[in-house]
């Protein structure tokens, strides 16, 4: 039996957690039970909703949420206020008191704050006095104001171009707004549960949404705009009970399913195969996640093949930041894994939005974002010069000097550097005893030695006198010198040992 396994090149993406020293600690997470994700990121800084008398303080961490100017950030509150602030660069140093500009409307606290994709300054705003406004910030003035929700708006979300509002209602209905007019084009069950739910559209025109059944299951379903009452996929995840937050990559068709109070992170693949939603694998923390804000393409690291990043929001404190990996060993750009992503440059004006017209977003290579390992230059490849031992002349190779005499050049002995150990004392005393002993034997050989040539030189003398005979000196070459271990030894022509 066989079997055909998908291929994708985002099968093995894994999460890699940051350590503690490299994280934000000691935030006071918002404690407000509601739904949201208490965090927005952009490649300059990171937002997390903080616990404060009345509601609406927030801490801004150097890493709002404008996608057009990063150091912009729009904040709804309990004051029934949407406020916009400017950021310095670096951070808040101090408390901000002042915002750059009030927008005032809704009559009831404020949850729900979201910027248009593509136009300039266009911002939205949702309350629980079930009041969608649709602001032109550039003026403080609210541009469209939608009153077709009979309930808590719970999630809005724009479509890739801005032309088209998905929002998901405490009512369980999922409606398909057309955002200039207010007019609802398309409505249907989101799911039958009556805890939250949410809802996104994918860049193809697709909405994907995350909900709970009849009986608290949690479930996820991808749906077309034609057809929202007829799921395409409708999925039983499991029954835990918190809301699933669903963050979209459309770089990458990929799904991050973050459920409040989990401890995990699902993530899955969309394409155009059955079954369209593709479950990839899971990362495990050992903390629950009170909420999380997901980086925008342009800030992930390519270098080292970096396709997503998180920052969870623990309930200890700590916002964590979590890199989703694909593993290559390449490090050259990989034009496969970042196609052009969404940029920072605003495609229209919010006046040419309001009159009619729509416009994709602008496009940018994540190419000049590529850094990739440096090599080192010839100036800073030079390192300090070392004799070489091959440069060295052999020992037995001769050299001619300017007399054309051949001579052996010196061989530099080689110098070790013994390190100094401590000898024990009985040790020293033992050889001490054996050197005064070998000296005593040599004194005594020495003695013996002179007595042995005085009385061989007495002998040779009366035996020359009684014979006539002389002393014969042998001859060099033959058995006068005997040379042994460069000792010379003096041969006597008598036969007499003595």
């Amino acid at each position: 039996m066989s079997f055909k396994v998908r291929s994708s090149k985002f099968r093995h993406v894994y999460g890699t957690a940051l350590k503690r020293e490299y994280c934000y600690d000691n935030i006071r997470v918002s404690k407000s039970s509601w739904d949201s994700t208490f965090c927005a990121v952009n490649p300059k800084f990171v937002a997390c909703i903080v616990e404060s008398a009345g509601g609406g303080a927030f801490i801004v961490l150097p890493l709002s949420k404008c996608p057009h100017n990063d150091n912009v950030i729009a904040s709804g509150s309990e004051d029934c206020v949407v406020k916009v602030w400017q950021i310095p660069d670096g951070g808040i140093s101090r408390t901000l008191t002042e915002s750059v500009v009030d927008l005032i409307y809704h009559q009831r606290r404020v949850g729900l704050v979201l910027w248009h994709p593509t136009a300039r300054n266009i911002l939205l705003s949702a309350g629980s006095d079930n009041q969608v406004v649709i602001w032109n910030v550039g003026v403080g003035e609210p541009l469209i104001h939608i009153d077709c929700h009979p309930d808590i708006v719970f999630s809005a979300s724009w479509n890739f171009d801005g032309s088209q509002l998905l929002t998901t209602c405490k009512d369980k209905k999922l409606r398909l707004i057309n955002p200039r007019s207010g007019e609802i084009l398309q409505e249907a069950i989101c799911h039958e549960g009556s805890k939250a739910s949410r809802g996104i559209f994918l860049k193809g025109g697709l909405i994907f949404t995350t909900g709970f059944s009849k009986l608290s299951e949690r479930q996820y379903s991808l749906r077309s705009p034609e057809k929202l009452d007829d799921p395409i996929v409708m999925v039983e995840l499991d029954t835990s009970n918190g809301v699933m937050f669903p963050l979209y990559d459309p770089d990458t068709s990929m799904i991050y399913l973050c459920g409040k109070g989990d401890s995990v992170i699902r993530y899955f693949e969309i394409t155009a195969e059955h079954p369209f939603v593709h479950y990839i694998n899971t990362f495990q923390t050992p903390d629950p996640q009170r909420g999380i804000g997901m980086m925008p393409k342009r800030g992930c690291d390519v270098s080292i093949c970096e396709i997503s990043k998180f920052y969870r929001l623990n309930n200890s404190g700590l916002c964590q930041a979590i890199s989703m990996t694909v593993p290559r060993k390449s490090e050259l750009f990989q034009e496969d894994l970042y196609p052009d992503t969404i940029g920072d440059i605003p495609a229209i004006d919010a006046e040419d939005w309001f009159n009619g017209q729509d416009a994709e977003p602008i496009l940018i290579s994540l190419k000049d974002y590529h850094q990739p390992t440096r090599l080192p230059t010839a100036s800073e490849m030079k390192v300090a010069k070392k004799p070489n031992i091959l440069d060295k002349p052999s020992a037995n190779k001769t050299v001619k000097s300017s007399s054309n005499s051949t001579t052996a050049p010196p061989v530099a002995k080689p110098q070790f550097n013994q390190p100094q150990q401590s000898i024990p004392d009985d040790i020293v005393k033992e050889f001490k005893e054996e050197i005064r002993k070998l000296k005593a034997m040599i004194v005594k050989h020495e003695n013996r030695i002179r007595a042995l040539e005085a009385r061989a030189a007495e002998d040779t003398t009366d035996a020359a006198k009684d014979s006539g005979d002389s002393l014969v000196l042998k001859n060099n070459d033959q058995n006068d010198v005997e040379t042994k271990d460069n000792d010379t030894e003096y041969v006597d022509t008598n036969d007499d040992d003595d």
